[in-house]
């Protein structure tokens, strides 16, 4: 879980090498083009599929 300091990267667009990388759960995608155009589906269900882990982690 990040601070919530306004400096914290959530997530970062390189275009030279097409990848998009959310650093609040380590993914990178290698299609800049596909998320820009709006298909976030693959980031999506990953921060989901983080988000249940860390509920359950939690919960016991």
């Amino acid at each position: 879980m990040g601070t919530g300091e306004r400096s914290e990267k959530i997530r970062t667009y390189n275009f030279p090498q097409s990848r998009v990388t959310d650093h609040r759960i380590g993914l990178s995608l290698h299609r800049l083009d596909v998320v820009l155009d709006g298909d976030l589906d693959e980031l999506t269900e990953a921060l989901a599929a983080a988000d249940l882990a860390a509920l359950t982690a939690t919960s016991g």
